[in-house]
């Protein structure tokens, strides 16, 4: 099992070199007059382009504009957001935490609530329990995001009432927000620490719709897929062996079926961690949410190349991260898998 783990490990800096060649290279579409525009954070610079793009080498080979990239890279300099107002590496730092809060606040409601739903699906096959979650996985499938989160925004926070519309914290609670000592980066945890529980609660209120639409367009994939995993387990020569020794019905289930079933499930649920990690851009800007999704989101609109291209090497520091956990996982649960 060592060996499997110090393979994979050893692969994540070939794979990022590789990918920032490729998400670097890709630049080189782009005119020296537009990539030299990370670099101008004021008019007067913006008077110097010509200097500035001799300055950084942009007509350089590409090796040599690659190497230099990847020096600055490694010290932290990713260039100047416009979209943000400051340093990429700053943005980041800044935000990312707020979305990490939201991935851990949907994805493990995600997880846990799409496979016993797609388990008792299985279970109740044809029944009314599984006609319903059918309906609602279609359901899953048919409305995009921005859809239900308008749904939410208008039933809770328009017409209801109930919970804060956008934004991380109210008013009052931002200002306070400098007597907040930081130990983890996400605010309801350090909130929790420094005894403002007004806050951790103020900051969890505001999480629950963009998370609710999450969990409602993205658990419906997973749904399905737990539900015919576990229907073809339930049918599979194991569980009827299980069954002919006499094992009771919820040890056969939860045992032997269910376990198989949630092989696929480990591959999802890294997919889905990926995908908020980076950030739910039409979810974060719907709610205005200051993650990372929303920046990337202005970034773009904006042509912010600085920004875009640090999302990218963000994007895929998380990618190869999660799929080498997600590698080890499947070591863990699959023992044939150590040995490939």
């Amino acid at each position: 099992m060592l060996n499997f783990i110090v393979k994979r490990l050893i692969q994540i800096p070939v794979v990022m070199l590789v990918l920032s060649l490729m998400i670097v290279g890709l630049t080189q579409l782009l005119t020296p007059e537009q990539r030299a525009a990370p670099y101008i954070r004021s008019e007067q610079q913006a008077a110097r382009l010509e200097q500035i793009i001799e300055q950084r080498g942009l007509r350089d080979p590409f090796p040599v504009q690659y190497s230099r990239w990847l020096g600055s890279t490694l010290q932290g300099d990713l260039g100047y957001s416009k979209a943000s107002n400051q340093d990429v590496i700053v943005t980041i730092k800044e935000r990312l935490p707020r979305t990490v809060e939201l991935t851990i606040l949907t994805a493990i409601p995600i997880l846990l609530i799409s496979v016993w739903l797609g388990t008792l699906s299985a279970l109740h096959k044809d029944k009314f329990i599984d006609q319903l979650l059918r309906v609602f996985v279609v359901l899953g499938y048919s409305l995009p995001s921005f859809v239900v989160g308008i749904l939410l925004l208008a039933v809770f926070y328009a017409y209801l009432g109930w919970l804060p519309g956008s934004g991380q914290l109210n008013v009052v609670n931002t200002f306070a927000l400098g007597d907040i000592k930081t130990y983890t980066g996400l605010l309801t945890v350090d909130a929790a620490l420094n005894g403002r529980w007004d806050i951790a609660w103020d900051a969890l209120q505001h999480m629950i719709l963009p998370a609710l639409t999450l969990v409602i367009v993205l658990s419906a994939n997973i749904i399905k897929v737990m539900r015919n995993n576990m229907l073809e387990a339930l049918t599979s020569d194991y569980v009827r062996t299980a069954r002919a020794k006499g094992l009771s019905a919820s040890v056969v289930n939860r045992k032997h079926a269910r376990r198989n079933a949630l092989l696929s499930i480990v591959t999802l649920g890294g997919f889905l961690i990926i995908g908020l990690l980076g950030g739910s851009l039409i979810t974060e800007t719907i709610f205005a949410f200051p993650g990372i999704g929303q920046w990337v989101v202005q970034a773009a609109v904006g042509v912010d190349l600085a920004a875009v291209l640090g999302f990218a090497m963000l994007t895929a520091v998380i990618v190869v991260v999660v799929s080498t956990i997600v590698d080890i996982l499947y070591g863990v649960i699959d023992p044939r898998v150590r040995f490939d």
